[in-house]
């Protein structure tokens, strides 16, 4: 009789964008369209807290909207978020307060709103340049029902 060792194939769930909405964003000084996302909201504190986590990508066209019960100074770390992302931080009144650039993959500094905000919106990397997002810019959502 033999001590054999199990082979343990460990498998990880692919994590795939689920769509729950609509988000458009818009010239806070002329109202125009920028352009408008599928979202996935993230509001429990689990979403919150995994976020795009162990995700590969994203699309363009996508987005993750983190919804707040009020107004906090919020911080986010890339952890476990394998490709880089702009961080939109948008106030009570739907206007973009502040936003990072090119967060870095793996990286688990934190990224702060800099002011109270009560959403966070979550792109792929670039896009806050493309658009040329200003401070003062404002969004709008719906939820899918």
């Amino acid at each position: 009789m033999g001590c054999k060792e199990d082979k343990k194939v460990v498998k990880t769930e692919v994590v795939s964008f689920t769509k729950e909405g609509e988000l458009s964003i818009y010239k806070g000084e002329t109202d125009s369209l920028i352009t408008r996302l599928d979202i996935e909201i993230a509001s429990t504190s689990y979403e919150t807290q995994t976020g795009l986590m162990y995700r590969n990508s994203m699309k363009d066209n996508q987005a993750m909207l983190f919804i707040f019960e009020e107004p906090a100074y919020h911080s986010f770390y890339m952890k476990n978020t394998r490709f880089s992302i702009d961080i939109i931080f948008i106030d009570d009144q739907l206007r973009i307060a502040s936003f990072k650039e090119r967060a870095k993959p793996m990286d688990e500094n934190g990224l702060s709103s800099e002011v109270p905000v009560q959403y966070v919106l979550e792109v792929n990397a670039g896009l806050a340049e493309t658009w040329q997002l200003e401070i003062g810019d404002r969004i709008s959502y719906l939820e899918s029902k």
